[in-house]
């Protein structure tokens, strides 16, 4: 599927982390990384509402998550043999393959632990990827 602009009413970021609400007492482990997944809006910025079977697919297939949490050893390299240059903190965008993350609910929000390794790449806004 070819990228689609999105019309967000709300900032995406801000719609997660609202309906996440307070996560401090999770406590996550070693080196896992913690995403919100995201999942499109309705509708595309030329105007097209995507069938609730394409939204619904992002459950399951997105791509595109916002950090919410990292546990201690999170892209600690003291070997700098991974991570060297690389700079993932919380509320950053990532992409990772979705068979590499553990599908979990949190607060009612679909979210997938992964390795700090599963993580692909950063970027700026969730809608760049698909």
């Amino acid at each position: 599927m070819p990228h689609m602009n999105m019309t967000h009413e709300v900032d995406p970021k801000k719609v997660l982390l609202d309906a996440l609400g307070n996560i401090d007492d999770y406590n996550v482990f070693h080196n896992e990384v913690v995403v919100a997944v995201y999942i499109r809006p309705e509708k595309t910025k030329s105007g097209i509402y995507l069938p609730d079977s394409h939204r619904d697919e992002d459950r399951h297939q997105s791509k595109v998550g916002l950090v919410v949490k990292m546990g201690p050893e999170a892209f600690d390299d003291p070997n700098g043999n991974w991570f060297r240059g690389v700079n993932v903190k919380l509320h950053d965008w990532v992409v990772y393959r979705p068979s590499d993350g553990w599908s979990q609910t949190v607060n009612g929000v679909l979210c997938r632990a992964l390795k700090d390794t599963n993580i692909r790449g950063s970027i700026p806004h969730p809608d760049m990827v698909w």
